[in-house]
């Protein structure tokens, strides 16, 4: 599918059956781009439904905390502390990109919001969780993986409950284990459902972790 034309984020597409009903649109972290998770596809969808799923690609961008090299990035991130040194108005950039491929994947593609899944990984998670957090619409669940949620995310009012799945390595140097108890905590309070998940792994994704996953989307997906 031509999405340029739309004025989307390009992207990797593959669906896994004919004409799916629900999708999966995955945001990959910094550094990376929308080829990082589609391998694990095949895993993944095992014994789900057909699903279309949507992998793009982050904007080209200066990133101060690498040197100020050019990369995939969803934001700037200008410092150590992932949470505080954020570049507020890149974020706000990702999470609209992000919200438009959701509405063009009901739009363009006929698959309701109740039947989406917006993920994402690392840098890509934290986006994901902010535009779950500010879109009015049902999904069908969010799935947010070795991540935390960035302070100047400000929920609005009207957002559904959503089923958030969140898993997280005990041993990661990137986004420490604790980032992710707390961003489970404000989600908690903030009245969504979590699934939480922490595996004894650094900054990555495992089989145990994918298989959780899949266990998990098969109860959202009615697979």
């Amino acid at each position: 599918m031509d999405t340029s034309r739309h004025g989307l984020l390009p992207a990797v597409e593959i669906d896994t059956g004919p004409a799916p009903r629900h999708a999966l649109l995955w945001l990959h972290g910094l550094g990376a781009d929308g080829n990082d998770f589609a391998p694990i596809v095949p895993e993944l969808a095992r014994g789900l439904p057909p699903l279309h799923c949507v992998f793009p690609h982050a904007p080209l961008r200066a990133v101060t905390l690498n040197g100020g090299l050019r990369m995939r990035a969803w934001y700037d991130i200008r410092g150590l502390d992932l949470r505080e040194r954020i570049d507020a108005e890149g974020l706000r950039q990702s999470v609209a990109q992000t919200q438009a491929w959701l509405a063009h994947l009901h739009s363009a593609c006929g698959i309701a919001p109740e039947h989406q899944v917006l993920a994402g990984f690392s840098q890509g998670g934290a986006v994901a969780l902010a535009a779950a957090l500010t879109l009015p619409q049902p999904l069908a669940g969010v799935v947010a993986l070795s991540t935390y949620l960035p302070p100047v995310v400000q929920p609005v009012e009207g957002v559904p409950a959503r089923r958030v799945f969140m898993g997280h390595g005990g041993f990661d140097p990137v986004v420490p284990l604790p980032l992710g108890e707390a961003a489970r905590e404000r989600l908690h309070q903030l009245g969504h459902a979590v699934d939480w998940h922490s595996y004894p792994m650094p900054h990555t994704v495992l089989p145990p972790e994918i298989a959780d996953l899949r266990d998990w989307l098969a109860q959202r997906l009615g697979g």
